[in-house]
């Protein structure tokens, strides 16, 4: 923050305008990050989580080397319990929390977003309405009741089948 305000002091010195509220927010992409999101939430006005780079470095798999990225999944419980981690925080202190990445557009992983409290996706023009039209069926209550259940599994083939049998119940 310390450059922010030393940024803030140049620009008014020349006489250069610039909005002095200007919000100010992060990037957690990598596990370190999540990991300390209650604190940087404390002097941030919003986060954005970036999902492809933080589910890579969690699980230490490359997503473009075919032999580890197997490995590179959204739905593994160590990336379902720091994305969550980061949104609790942001809601906590009251900031703004989006996404960007794949994740974002996943049905497998709306559900169990939203159930954390996630505010804002970012998807590929390609996914924007198909986003739109799942995220306005599901009821966030139902979806908080889905997380709690899968926050207590261990693998992500049992998260997936809980979120595929979560959407058939509702069919």
């Amino acid at each position: 923050m310390e450059a922010v305000e030393a940024s803030k002091a140049e620009l008014a010195q020349e006489g250069v305008p610039f909005n002095r509220a200007i919000p100010i927010g992060i990037m957690i992409e990598v596990p370190a990050a999540a990991i300390m999101a209650d604190r940087f939430a404390k002097v941030v006005d919003f986060f954005s989580i970036g999902t492809n780079d933080l589910v890579q470095y969690t699980m230490a798999a490359d997503r473009m080397n075919t032999k580890v990225m197997h490995m590179n999944n959204s739905l593994e419980p160590a990336v379902l319990r720091l994305i969550n981690n980061v949104i609790q925080a942001a809601v906590a202190e009251r900031i703004q929390v989006g996404m960007c990445g794949e994740m974002a557009g996943q049905p497998m992983a709306i559900p169990l977003l939203l159930g954390m409290g996630l505010q804002k996706f970012s998807v590929s023009g390609s996914s924007v309405l198909a986003t739109r039209k799942l995220i306005s069926r599901i009821d966030r209550r139902e979806s908080q009741e889905l997380l709690k259940v899968v926050l207590e599994l261990d693998d992500p083939e049992g998260i997936k089948a809980c979120v595929e049998k979560w959407y058939e119940s509702r069919q």
